[in-house]
């Protein structure tokens, strides 16, 4: 049954991502399970270069930044997109022009309000080219990586979302915001 619940939630959370990147959804979501006291694994890189992985580390943490919780590279997502990047030959083409793009900006060295006007203009970019230009849709693909990512991670789930994982509730929480429900 918990299988069944799994792969329920892969189809669910995989949509959105789907309609953008035509994979299936075990190729996009690195599912595995937690164990409980294991000691953390280090990562090894399959598709960046270690340069790559940095730039792409700081510009996942400037999407999702620590806060009361961890940040998106604390939460491992520079190695989801790692991986997705290894199992999608256009996706990694894709990200890998995108840091380079990153790196000629010389993205690393600014200050992070520098960072910040700078991802700005991409992101208003991105929306007015509607996903034309590379360096728009590396933009759109990195954020909705990261997001995926981050919220499919433990940290994000557990401490973000709250989830609390195959938990039963005795009555669901009402909406007190819309009437409706």
């Amino acid at each position: 049954m918990a299988a069944e619940r799994r792969d329920a939630l892969k189809i669910i959370g995989a949509i959105s991502a789907t309609c953008i990147f035509p994979f299936q959804a075990d190729e996009l979501y690195g599912q595995h399970e937690h164990v409980s006291g294991a000691k953390p694994q280090t990562y090894e890189r399959k598709f960046f270069s270690e340069a790559e992985f940095a730039v792409l580390s700081m510009l996942v943490d400037e999407i999702i930044p620590a806060t009361d919780t961890a940040s998106a590279s604390a939460a491992g997502v520079p190695a989801y997109i790692d991986y997705v990047a290894t199992s999608n030959e256009p996706l990694g083409r894709l990200c890998r022009a995108g840091l380079d793009m990153l790196t000629k900006k010389k993205f690393v060295r600014m200050k992070p309000a520098g960072r910040h006007r700078f991802l700005r203009l991409l992101c208003d970019s991105a929306e007015l080219a509607k996903k034309d230009g590379s360096d728009e849709r590396f933009w759109i693909a990195v954020k909705n990586l990261t997001a995926d990512g981050y919220y499919t991670s433990l940290v994000g789930m557990r401490d973000e979302l709250g989830f609390k994982g195959g938990s039963v509730l005795a009555a669901y929480p009402t909406c007190e915001t819309v009437p409706e429900h």
